[in-house]
Order: C-alpha cells, then structure tokens, then sequence
C-alpha cells in the first residue's frame, strides 16, 4: 500500500546557517525548575537569547505546545518554531525518550502545515534519534482532502519538505530516513484507506486497490470474488456480507523473499461498513462504523511496507472484506453458518460480525502452516471500556503476544497484553452447533479472543499424544485496537483526527525483529 502524499525526508549535515526553510523547529522540554532549551545547532549567542526568553515568552515545554517567533538573524527561516517535548527524562543525549522526540517532530510539522518546508533542529546525536525524528516527521505530515469540495481545500497539503539536522554524515543516516519514509508511507496508507467512505470503498473496490498498489512490486495478490466463495466454503464472509448488493471478497497478499527465516500469516478484518446487520446498531453507534475495515487496511499497508524494505520474512496477508447490510438476503439471528473448514457457528447476534469473516481468514491462513498468525481487528467495543482510546489489547499463545507488545515499546505504541480466561469460551455453547457467536458480555474483548482461538489450526508437525492440545496450534495472537484505529477527537502528537495507523508499525518491528 502506497499513500498518495509523500513529503521528502532527508538528514542534513551542512551547518544550520545554510539551511533555507520556512520554519526552523527546536524543542524544549519541562525541566525540574521550568522550561529547558533542548540541544541545538545554533550559534552560543543565539541559543542563550532564545533559553532566556523562554518564561517570557509562555513555553511550558508541555508536549505538543507550539510557539512562533521571528527568525534569527544570520539564519535563513523566517519563522523560529518551539516545540514542547514533555518532561526531562534523564536519557543520555539530550535528556528525551525516542518516542518523544517522534511525537514533538510530528507534532511541529502537523501544526505546521501552512509551511512548505521546515528544518527540524531537535536533539539528533545518534542514529536512533535521527531516525526517531524523521519518522515522527512524517507522520506528522498528513492530511486528507480527497472529498472536499472546494479547489482550495484540495490543493491544500501538508509540510512537504523536511530537514532533519545533525552532524552525522549521510552514510550513517541514509538507511534509518530510508526506513522511517516507508514505515510512515505506510501508516499513511492505513490512515488513507480508514478515512475513505464507504461509498466509495467496499470490498470489490478495497481488493482492487490493493491489486492497484501491487502492481510494480513483487506481491502476489489473489482474489476470491463471490462465487469463489461459495465454491469453496467461507461462510463466515458469505453470512455477513449477504446482507449487501456489494458482495465479500477475500484477498491473499503476500511478500515472499528467496530466503525467508521464517512465515508470519496476517489476517485482518475488512468490514467496509457495519450498520450491524438485521441485529441494528443505533443510529449514533453507526457514524463511524467506516472504520470496521481497519484491520485488513493494516495488514495490506504492513505487507507492501515489508516488501518495499526487502525484509527477509515471508508475509502473507488476508483481508477478510464483507459489508455487513440488512436486507432480505441478510443472515438472522439464530441462523446457523458453517466457517471455512467445517465448524458451525449458531449466529446469535449479527453485530457480532468480525468474528465470523476472521474465523474464515484465520483457517485459510493456517492451512500454509505458517510459523505464526497474527490477527489485527477493530473486534469490540469492550476494549475500549477496558484500555481506552490509545491502548490496544493484545492476546494470545503468551510468547508470541509477549513479543508483539515488546515490539510495539520499541515502535512507539501503547499495546497491552491481555489474558484468555479459561473460562471464557463456555459462554459461547449452542445446543445446535459447535458455537455461537454472542459470548458473555463481561470481558467481552477476552472473549472474543476465545472464540477466535478455535479456529486457529493444529501445526503440521503437532503431536496428537500432547498433553496441551492448545500446543498443538500453530503460535496464535490477537490484536485488538476498536478505539485506537479512530481518532474522533482533536489531532495530538503525529496523530491526526480520523485514520491514525496504529499496530502498523508495532507489526513492522515485530516483523524485522525475527530477522535479527
């Protein structure tokens, strides 16, 4: 997945006199006795004036508070920028986290967007704060005009040149500003395709744009249309996706280098639209229900970005694509389906939806025997009440969720692992199928899990005498981010409102991490 805007990043080693931008960006933190001037190439002179006046001037060090001021004289940007980084952390360098120098470089630049370049002089020493800056940067620069009426409003663009300045030469930065460019095209792509509306984008038009964006790339995609389905027995897709004139399609995606060290299958859940099928939503439960399908945009956008960085790991991605309508044609309450592999599903409550077209995903996936699923869905509303609009929860085989949330401390994002009650998958018995779809509403997100967990298939290679059945199944994990795919409230950090791309980059450095 490729996103439409792309500003340019790039590390600069020439001195800060010489750098010709709109803005010159420099950070300030919150110190034990008040604002810190952050380190910074300008001249001693220069620098001293601008810590003095930092109290006068109202900077807090506060994240994401920004300030304008005239430029220096002997530099070439108009405009002087302070940026806020939070609070003195005691790291080496500067005093600031990575992941505070990302959200500040992001922030600067969001809140920049009328510039058309800007130089960001925040602590850059070593390679990792480069490449913190320049990543946090481009996530910074995003918008989405698309559908805006006025000619105005659609020739508006973000920051579109970026200077990050450090004194490390370029032989050292190149492959980090190289990486941080792909990681944040595709966030971007992500954020493009939550954002899109659904009458514009439904499961025919979603698996042709990631035919579109394969195409001079060595992914293989192949598609599954309606009859496919049928053919071969998704019932999942099939039941949810009925309701709708526009049917469900399934997508397979893959990144296959020569030499893999190891399969990761990734499912999503593509749900383009969910008015919650016959088992209606509320009307105000309904307005963002565009966001449904952020799973598959997340799986897409992390399978072309491990391509585009040649990472030496074979992904295969499937999006689970379905618009979940009523209609006549609609599956009921209490129908009984068959998932993709033989188990029937007693399908209770149609909003309970995801579940069902990731049940086909998930036993497709595992039929390759993959050394890994990972599956990435905006699955319930309890896990929002249970880690809120930033926090996303994970569960699963425990190493494997353990390893997904540490990768995602070292991409930048808050993920939480979650436990799998053992318990919790009573509450889905039917007395007329293998399962229903409506488990237990307390824990409702661990729940899910549950459920999901019994279509995971056993190993190739498992051994029918184990004491733990549950060692059979290939390594499983569930990723769960309802609240945290949308942001419905004002812009914070590199995050914008709407589409925000979360897990793509945890996934990302989970991925690079098995080749280390």
């Amino acid at each position: 997945m490729i996103s439409e805007f792309a500003p340019t990043v790039t590390a600069v080693s020439s001195a800060i006199q010489k750098v010709d931008a709109d803005a010159l960006v420099l950070g300030v933190a919150k110190g034990p006795d008040g604002p810190v001037l952050l380190p910074n190439p300008l001249a001693e002179k220069a620098a001293k004036g601008v810590s003095d006046s930092l109290t006068a001037l109202g900077a807090s060090g506060a994240a994401d508070q920004l300030l304008r001021l005239p430029g220096v004289d002997g530099y070439q940007s108009e405009t002087l920028v302070l940026i806020g980084v939070g609070k003195l952390t005691g790291e080496p360098d500067g005093g600031v986290s990575s992941e505070a120098l990302r959200r500040a470089a992001g922030s600067a630049v969001r809140q920049l967007s009328s510039a058309q370049s800007v130089a960001l002089a925040l602590p850059a020493a070593t390679v990792e704060q480069v490449a913190a800056v320049a990543e946090g940067a481009a996530l910074g620069a995003y918008n989405f005009p698309h559908f805006k009426g006025s000619e105005k409003a659609k020739s508006k663009t973000p920051v579109s040149e970026i200077a990050v300045l450090t004194e490390l030469r370029d032989k050292h930065t190149k492959p980090a500003v190289a990486r941080a460019n792909v990681v944040a095209a595709a966030v971007r792509a992500t954020r493009d395709l939550v954002n899109t509306p659904p009458s514009h984008l439904y499961p025919e038009s979603f698996a042709d744009v990631v035919k579109t964006n394969a195409k001079g790339t060595k992914l293989k995609v192949k598609v599954w249309d309606h009859k496919d389905l049928e053919k071969e027995g998704f019932g999942g897709l099939l039941g949810v996706g009925n309701g709708s004139s526009r049917k469900p399609r399934l997508v397979r995606v893959e990144h296959s280098p020569s030499r893999p060290v190891a399969h990761v299958a990734l499912v999503g859940k593509g749900i383009t639209f969910d008015t919650g099928g016959i088992s209606l939503k509320p009307a105000n439960a309904m307005t963002t229900m565009k966001l449904d399908m952020a799973g598959a945009a997340t799986v897409a956008a992390v399978v072309r970005a491990a391509a585009d960085l040649d990472l030496p790991v074979k992904v295969t991605g499937w999006l689970c694509l379905a618009e979940n309508m009523p209609s006549s044609t609609a599956q009921r309450p209490e129908d009984v389906i068959t998932i993709y592999g033989g188990k029937t599903v007693e399908v209770l409550n149609t909003d309970a939806e995801g579940r069902l077209v990731m049940a086909d995903g998930i036993v497709a996936a595992g039929e390759e025997n993959p050394d890994a699923i990972i599956d990435v869905a905006t699955l319930t509303g309890a896990q929002m009440i249970a880690l809120g609009l930033r926090t996303v929860g994970v569960m699963g085989q425990e190493a494997l969720r353990d390893k997904i949330v540490e990768a995602s401390n070292d991409a930048g994002e808050s993920h939480w692992a979650m436990p799998i009650p053992e318990e919790a998958l009573t509450s889905f018995e039917s007395p007329i199928a293998d399962l229903t779809n409506l488990g237990a509403r307390e824990g409702g997100m661990l729940n899910a899990a549950a459920f999901l967990r019994e279509f995971v298939p056993n190993r190739a290679d498992s051994d029918s005498d184990a004491l733990d059945p549950e060692a059979n199944r290939i390594p499983w994990a569930h990723i769960d981010l309802a609240g945290p795919a949308f942001n419905e409230k004002g812009a914070y950090h590199y995050v914008p409102k709407g589409g925000t791309g979360v897990t793509v980059r945890t996934l990302l450095s989970y991925l690079e991490g098995l080749t280390r």
